[in-house]
Protein backbone atom coordinates (compact mmCIF):
# COMPACT_ATOMS: atom_id res chain seq x y z
CA UNK A 1 0.00 0.00 0.00
CA UNK A 2 2.84 2.35 -0.84
CA UNK A 3 0.38 4.62 -2.66
CA UNK A 4 -0.64 5.98 0.76
CA UNK A 5 2.74 7.68 1.08
CA UNK A 6 2.61 9.43 -2.29
CA UNK A 7 2.16 13.20 -2.51
CA UNK A 8 2.05 13.86 1.25
CA UNK A 9 1.94 17.63 0.70
CA UNK A 10 -1.13 17.32 -1.54
CA UNK A 11 -2.85 15.13 1.05
CA UNK A 12 -2.24 17.68 3.79
CA UNK A 13 -2.94 20.88 1.84
CA UNK A 14 -6.06 20.98 -0.36
CA UNK A 15 -4.72 24.11 -2.08
CA UNK A 16 -2.17 21.92 -3.80
CA UNK A 17 -5.04 19.99 -5.38
CA UNK A 18 -7.32 22.92 -6.22
CA UNK A 19 -5.54 26.24 -6.53
CA UNK A 20 -7.23 28.80 -4.31
CA UNK A 21 -9.23 26.18 -2.40
CA UNK A 22 -11.04 27.61 0.62
CA UNK A 23 -12.97 24.65 2.00
CA UNK A 24 -13.19 20.89 2.15
CA UNK A 25 -16.72 19.54 2.52
CA UNK A 26 -16.93 16.10 4.12
CA UNK A 27 -19.91 13.80 3.60
CA UNK A 28 -20.97 10.43 5.00
CA UNK A 29 -23.44 7.82 3.73
CA UNK A 30 -24.66 5.17 6.23
CA UNK A 31 -24.73 1.52 5.18
CA UNK A 32 -25.71 -0.43 8.32
CA UNK A 33 -27.68 -3.62 7.62
CA UNK A 34 -28.72 -4.95 11.03
CA UNK A 35 -27.97 -8.50 12.14
CA UNK A 36 -26.28 -10.89 9.72
CA UNK A 37 -28.50 -13.47 8.07
CA UNK A 38 -28.48 -17.04 9.40
CA UNK A 39 -27.90 -19.80 6.83
CA UNK A 40 -30.59 -22.48 6.49
CA UNK A 41 -28.10 -25.37 6.37
CA UNK A 42 -24.69 -26.26 7.77
CA UNK A 43 -22.63 -26.08 4.57
CA UNK A 44 -19.44 -24.00 5.02
CA UNK A 45 -20.14 -20.42 4.02
CA UNK A 46 -18.01 -17.36 3.52
CA UNK A 47 -18.15 -14.02 5.30
CA UNK A 48 -18.04 -10.79 3.30
CA UNK A 49 -17.67 -7.34 4.83
CA UNK A 50 -21.03 -5.60 4.91
CA UNK A 51 -19.90 -2.66 2.81
CA UNK A 52 -19.01 -4.96 -0.09
CA UNK A 53 -22.18 -7.01 -0.45
CA UNK A 54 -23.99 -4.49 -2.64
CA UNK A 55 -22.90 -2.30 -5.54
CA UNK A 56 -19.47 -0.70 -5.33
CA UNK A 57 -19.87 2.25 -2.98
CA UNK A 58 -17.39 4.29 -5.01
CA UNK A 59 -19.93 4.42 -7.84
CA UNK A 60 -22.94 5.06 -5.62
CA UNK A 61 -21.48 7.72 -3.35
CA UNK A 62 -19.46 9.48 -6.05
CA UNK A 63 -22.67 10.02 -8.01
CA UNK A 64 -24.17 11.76 -4.99
CA UNK A 65 -21.03 13.75 -4.20
CA UNK A 66 -20.81 14.97 -7.80
CA UNK A 67 -24.44 16.11 -7.63
CA UNK A 68 -23.71 18.05 -4.43
CA UNK A 69 -20.55 19.51 -5.94
CA UNK A 70 -22.54 20.78 -8.92
CA UNK A 71 -24.64 22.96 -6.60
CA UNK A 72 -21.64 24.93 -5.33
CA UNK A 73 -21.21 27.16 -8.35
CA UNK A 74 -17.51 26.29 -8.49
CA UNK A 75 -16.47 24.71 -11.78
CA UNK A 76 -13.10 23.81 -10.29
CA UNK A 77 -14.52 21.93 -7.30
CA UNK A 78 -13.12 18.41 -7.03
CA UNK A 79 -15.28 15.58 -5.61
CA UNK A 80 -13.58 12.48 -4.18
CA UNK A 81 -14.70 9.14 -2.80
CA UNK A 82 -11.79 7.12 -1.48
CA UNK A 83 -9.66 8.31 -4.39
CA UNK A 84 -7.09 11.00 -4.98
CA UNK A 85 -4.96 12.90 -2.45
CA UNK A 86 -7.63 13.30 0.24
CA UNK A 87 -7.41 12.14 3.87
CA UNK A 88 -11.13 11.50 4.30
CA UNK A 89 -11.14 10.34 7.92
CA UNK A 90 -9.13 13.19 9.53
CA UNK A 91 -11.09 15.73 7.50
CA UNK A 92 -14.40 14.12 8.48
CA UNK A 93 -13.39 14.40 12.15
CA UNK A 94 -12.46 18.06 11.69
CA UNK A 95 -15.84 18.58 9.99
CA UNK A 96 -17.65 17.14 13.00
CA UNK A 97 -18.98 13.99 11.34
CA UNK A 98 -17.42 11.77 14.00
CA UNK A 99 -14.07 10.78 15.45
CA UNK A 100 -11.41 8.30 14.44
CA UNK A 101 -11.84 5.31 16.73
CA UNK A 102 -9.22 2.95 18.06
CA UNK A 103 -9.92 0.67 15.08
CA UNK A 104 -8.92 3.65 12.85
CA UNK A 105 -12.39 3.97 11.30
CA UNK A 106 -14.64 6.98 11.73
CA UNK A 107 -17.25 6.62 14.49
CA UNK A 108 -20.34 8.80 14.70
CA UNK A 109 -22.75 9.35 17.58
CA UNK A 110 -25.50 9.48 14.96
CA UNK A 111 -24.79 6.34 12.94
CA UNK A 112 -21.95 4.42 14.56
CA UNK A 113 -19.08 3.27 12.36
CA UNK A 114 -21.07 1.99 9.37
CA UNK A 115 -20.60 4.80 6.86
CA UNK A 116 -18.85 5.65 3.61
CA UNK A 117 -16.93 8.90 3.36
CA UNK A 118 -16.48 11.39 0.57
CA UNK A 119 -15.10 14.91 0.19
CA UNK A 120 -15.32 17.97 -2.04
CA UNK A 121 -12.46 20.46 -2.36
CA UNK A 122 -13.85 23.84 -3.37
CA UNK A 123 -12.98 27.51 -3.69
CA UNK A 124 -16.25 28.39 -1.99
CA UNK A 125 -16.20 29.66 1.59
CA UNK A 126 -18.17 27.20 3.69
CA UNK A 127 -18.83 27.79 7.37
CA UNK A 128 -16.55 25.53 9.38
CA UNK A 129 -17.97 22.88 11.70
CA UNK A 130 -16.58 22.13 15.13
CA UNK A 131 -14.23 19.12 15.21
CA UNK A 132 -15.59 16.04 16.94
CA UNK A 133 -14.06 14.88 20.21
CA UNK A 134 -12.82 11.33 20.71
CA UNK A 135 -15.44 9.31 22.60
CA UNK A 136 -13.81 5.87 22.63
CA UNK A 137 -12.83 6.36 26.27
CA UNK A 138 -11.39 3.24 27.90
CA UNK A 139 -13.21 0.82 25.60
CA UNK A 140 -10.93 -1.79 24.00
CA UNK A 141 -13.50 -4.08 22.36
CA UNK A 142 -12.10 -3.59 18.86
CA UNK A 143 -8.56 -4.34 20.03
CA UNK A 144 -9.67 -7.41 21.95
CA UNK A 145 -11.67 -8.96 19.11
CA UNK A 146 -9.03 -8.66 16.36
CA UNK A 147 -7.70 -12.21 15.74
CA UNK A 148 -4.36 -11.06 14.32
CA UNK A 149 -3.59 -8.20 16.71
CA UNK A 150 -3.56 -5.73 13.82
CA UNK A 151 -5.07 -2.87 15.85
CA UNK A 152 -2.44 -1.08 17.90
CA UNK A 153 -3.26 0.59 21.24
CA UNK A 154 -0.54 3.24 20.99
CA UNK A 155 -1.30 6.92 20.48
CA UNK A 156 -2.19 7.99 17.91
CA UNK A 157 -4.40 5.05 17.13
CA UNK A 158 -2.84 2.83 14.49
CA UNK A 159 -3.24 -0.35 12.53
CA UNK A 160 -0.66 -2.73 11.08
CA UNK A 161 -2.11 -3.42 7.64
CA UNK A 162 0.18 -6.41 7.21
CA UNK A 163 -1.88 -8.18 9.89
CA UNK A 164 -5.31 -6.84 9.01
CA UNK A 165 -7.74 -9.41 7.60
CA UNK A 166 -9.25 -6.76 5.31
CA UNK A 167 -5.83 -5.98 3.86
CA UNK A 168 -4.86 -9.64 3.55
CA UNK A 169 -8.05 -10.68 1.76
CA UNK A 170 -8.33 -7.64 -0.53
CA UNK A 171 -5.14 -5.68 -1.11
CA UNK A 172 -2.53 -8.40 -0.61
CA UNK A 173 -1.93 -10.05 -3.97
CA UNK A 174 0.33 -13.00 -3.23
CA UNK A 175 0.31 -15.95 -0.86
CA UNK A 176 -1.03 -15.18 2.59
CA UNK A 177 1.52 -16.11 5.29
CA UNK A 178 0.77 -19.54 6.70
CA UNK A 179 0.83 -18.37 10.29
CA UNK A 180 -1.97 -15.89 9.57
CA UNK A 181 -4.26 -18.19 7.59
CA UNK A 182 -5.93 -19.89 10.59
CA UNK A 183 -6.71 -16.46 12.07
CA UNK A 184 -8.67 -15.37 9.00
CA UNK A 185 -11.51 -17.74 9.79
CA UNK A 186 -14.11 -17.81 7.01
CA UNK A 187 -13.71 -14.18 5.90
CA UNK A 188 -13.31 -14.16 2.11
CA UNK A 189 -13.46 -10.40 1.50
CA UNK A 190 -12.74 -7.87 4.20
CA UNK A 191 -13.61 -8.16 7.89
CA UNK A 192 -16.22 -6.54 10.14
CA UNK A 193 -15.10 -7.83 13.53
CA UNK A 194 -13.81 -4.55 14.94
CA UNK A 195 -16.90 -2.71 13.70
CA UNK A 196 -19.36 -5.35 14.89
CA UNK A 197 -18.29 -4.93 18.53
CA UNK A 198 -18.25 -1.12 18.60
CA UNK A 199 -20.88 -0.06 21.17
CA UNK A 200 -21.66 3.10 19.22
CA UNK A 201 -23.24 0.99 16.50
CA UNK A 202 -26.40 0.73 18.57
CA UNK A 203 -27.13 4.14 17.03
CA UNK A 204 -26.42 2.98 13.45
CA UNK A 205 -28.88 4.11 10.82
CA UNK A 206 -30.14 1.46 8.34
CA UNK A 207 -29.03 1.67 4.74
CA UNK A 208 -31.51 3.57 2.59
CA UNK A 209 -29.79 3.34 -0.77
CA UNK A 210 -31.18 0.29 -2.63
CA UNK A 211 -27.96 -0.23 -4.60
CA UNK A 212 -26.05 -0.80 -1.36
CA UNK A 213 -28.37 -3.58 -0.17
CA UNK A 214 -26.77 -7.08 -0.15
CA UNK A 215 -26.96 -9.06 -3.37
CA UNK A 216 -28.50 -12.52 -2.88
CA UNK A 217 -25.38 -14.21 -4.29
CA UNK A 218 -23.24 -12.52 -1.61
CA UNK A 219 -25.39 -13.43 1.40
CA UNK A 220 -23.86 -16.47 3.11
CA UNK A 221 -22.24 -17.78 -0.10
CA UNK A 222 -21.47 -21.51 -0.11
CA UNK A 223 -17.69 -21.86 -0.20
CA UNK A 224 -17.50 -25.01 -2.32
CA UNK A 225 -19.69 -23.35 -4.95
CA UNK A 226 -17.45 -20.28 -5.02
CA UNK A 227 -14.39 -22.48 -5.44
CA UNK A 228 -15.89 -23.77 -8.70
CA UNK A 229 -16.36 -20.31 -10.22
CA UNK A 230 -14.72 -19.85 -13.60
CA UNK A 231 -13.73 -16.41 -14.91
CA UNK A 232 -17.05 -15.91 -16.73
CA UNK A 233 -19.06 -16.64 -13.58
CA UNK A 234 -16.82 -14.40 -11.49
CA UNK A 235 -17.17 -11.48 -13.92
CA UNK A 236 -20.92 -11.83 -14.43
CA UNK A 237 -21.84 -12.35 -10.78
CA UNK A 238 -19.64 -9.55 -9.49
CA UNK A 239 -20.37 -6.86 -12.05
CA UNK A 240 -20.05 -3.45 -10.32
CA UNK A 241 -19.12 -5.24 -7.08
CA UNK A 242 -16.19 -4.33 -4.80
CA UNK A 243 -15.24 -8.03 -4.78
CA UNK A 244 -13.83 -7.71 -8.29
CA UNK A 245 -10.88 -5.90 -6.73
CA UNK A 246 -9.36 -9.20 -5.61
CA UNK A 247 -9.58 -10.69 -9.11
CA UNK A 248 -10.73 -14.29 -9.39
CA UNK A 249 -7.47 -15.79 -8.17
CA UNK A 250 -7.46 -13.64 -5.03
CA UNK A 251 -11.04 -14.47 -4.14
CA UNK A 252 -10.53 -18.21 -4.68
CA UNK A 253 -7.34 -18.06 -2.61
CA UNK A 254 -9.46 -16.65 0.22
CA UNK A 255 -12.17 -19.25 -0.34
CA UNK A 256 -9.63 -22.08 -0.05
CA UNK A 257 -8.36 -20.68 3.26
CA UNK A 258 -11.92 -20.34 4.55
CA UNK A 259 -12.66 -23.96 3.64
CA UNK A 260 -9.59 -25.08 5.54
CA UNK A 261 -10.71 -23.09 8.57
CA UNK A 262 -14.34 -24.22 8.37
CA UNK A 263 -13.26 -27.73 9.35
CA UNK A 264 -15.78 -29.64 7.20
CA UNK A 265 -14.21 -32.65 5.50
CA UNK A 266 -17.09 -32.76 3.04
CA UNK A 267 -15.15 -30.00 1.26
CA UNK A 268 -12.19 -32.30 0.55
CA UNK A 269 -13.43 -33.44 -2.91
CA UNK A 270 -13.90 -29.84 -4.05
CA UNK A 271 -10.46 -28.87 -2.79
CA UNK A 272 -8.87 -31.96 -4.32
CA UNK A 273 -10.44 -31.14 -7.69
CA UNK A 274 -9.17 -27.57 -7.38
CA UNK A 275 -5.66 -28.78 -6.59
CA UNK A 276 -5.74 -31.07 -9.60
CA UNK A 277 -7.35 -28.83 -12.24
CA UNK A 278 -7.17 -25.14 -11.26
CA UNK A 279 -4.98 -23.07 -13.59
CA UNK A 280 -3.85 -20.49 -11.01
CA UNK A 281 -0.93 -21.66 -8.82
CA UNK A 282 -1.95 -19.18 -6.12
CA UNK A 283 -5.29 -20.95 -5.74
CA UNK A 284 -3.85 -24.47 -6.00
CA UNK A 285 -1.29 -23.72 -3.30
CA UNK A 286 -3.89 -22.50 -0.83
CA UNK A 287 -6.13 -25.46 -1.67
CA UNK A 288 -3.21 -27.69 -0.68
CA UNK A 289 -2.94 -25.87 2.64
CA UNK A 290 -6.66 -26.32 3.24
CA UNK A 291 -6.44 -30.06 2.50
CA UNK A 292 -3.59 -30.37 4.98
CA UNK A 293 -5.62 -28.53 7.59
CA UNK A 294 -8.70 -30.72 7.08
CA UNK A 295 -6.70 -33.95 7.05
CA UNK A 296 -8.00 -37.45 6.48
CA UNK A 297 -7.16 -40.18 3.95
CA UNK A 298 -8.79 -38.48 0.96
CA UNK A 299 -6.98 -35.21 1.62
CA UNK A 300 -3.66 -37.04 2.04
CA UNK A 301 -4.19 -38.90 -1.24
CA UNK A 302 -4.91 -35.64 -3.10
CA UNK A 303 -1.77 -34.06 -1.68
CA UNK A 304 0.41 -37.04 -2.57
CA UNK A 305 -0.87 -36.85 -6.15
CA UNK A 306 0.14 -33.17 -6.34
CA UNK A 307 3.70 -33.61 -5.09
CA UNK A 308 5.08 -33.11 -8.60
CA UNK A 309 3.02 -30.06 -9.51
CA UNK A 310 4.78 -27.97 -12.14
CA UNK A 311 4.77 -24.83 -9.94
CA UNK A 312 7.35 -24.49 -7.12
CA UNK A 313 4.98 -22.55 -4.86
CA UNK A 314 2.37 -25.28 -5.10
CA UNK A 315 4.94 -28.00 -4.50
CA UNK A 316 6.15 -26.19 -1.40
CA UNK A 317 2.60 -25.84 -0.08
CA UNK A 318 1.95 -29.54 -0.76
CA UNK A 319 5.06 -30.60 1.13
CA UNK A 320 4.23 -28.27 4.01
CA UNK A 321 0.70 -29.68 4.18
CA UNK A 322 1.96 -33.26 4.16
CA UNK A 323 4.43 -32.38 6.92
CA UNK A 324 1.70 -30.75 8.99
CA UNK A 325 3.17 -27.25 8.78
Amino acid sequence: MDWLTRDPDRRLDARRVVEGARSVISVALPYAEGEREVADDDRPRGLIARYARGEDYHRVLLEKVKALSATLGDVDARPYVDTGPVLEKPRAQRAGLGWIGKHTNLVSRAHGSWSFLGAIITRRDVEASAPHADRCGTCTRCLDVCPTGAIRPEEPYGLDARLCISYLTIEHRGPIPRELRPKIGTWIFGCDLCLDVCPWNRFAQPVREARLMPRPALINPVLTELLAWDQATFSATLQHSPLKRTKRRGLLRNVAIALGNAGDRDAVPALALCLRTEAEPLVRGHAAWALGRLGGAAAHEALEAARHDDDPFVRDEVEAALAGR
